[in-house]
């Protein structure tokens, strides 16, 4: 049953922003998107699309592994962590499964020369900026009190400290 629960989480969320949306772009935005000609030109670009990609997805498969093990729960605000998560990359940065899936979707569109993923991979950060600052963060300060709080203080939201 738990794994179910991750598997459902993982496809509704991720699996839909980073793979099936920005598919649906490509398919669907043909008509008034930009793409790559193939030349030699390309290919830095593409190169560097797929190294954000990997890096991307295994940063978010990092976080939902984390997810399971140590926090006890799913990805999905449905069905919450029990526990508080600050080990792995979240030690840096509170929201590095965003991250991930930001990263790849910048990728995507570094690879394919989309504009309109470019356009998604802003809409994705915005609304989730907006999210974590209105429920997000107020709900896990209620969750998880002090140690969320102190948390909060000593990591920060998105860009990680240098020190």
């Amino acid at each position: 049953m738990k794994l179910l629960r991750h598997l459902v989480s993982i496809l509704l969320l991720p699996v839909m922003v980073a793979a099936v949306l920005p598919r649906w772009i490509l398919v669907n935005g043909a008509a008034s998107d930009t793409r790559w000609p193939w030349s030699f030109a390309t290919v830095p670009p593409r190169t560097l699309g797929v190294l954000l990609m990997l890096a991307g997805a295994g940063l978010v498969a990092w976080c939902i592994t984390l997810f399971a093990r140590v926090g006890r729960g799913t990805l999905a605000p449905w069905d919450p962590t029990s526990r508080l998560v600050a080990v792995g990359p979240y030690r840096y940065t509170r929201n590095p499964m965003i991250t991930g899936v930001a990263t790849t979707l910048v990728g995507e569109a570094l690879l394919t020369g989309s504009r309109l993923i470019g356009l998604w991979a802003l809409v994705f950060i915005t609304m989730n900026h907006l999210y974590f600052i209105l429920s997000e963060e107020p709900g896990l300060e209620r969750r998880f009190g002090e140690s969320y709080a102190e948390y909060k203080r000593a990591v920060p939201r998105w860009i990680p400290r240098t020190r």
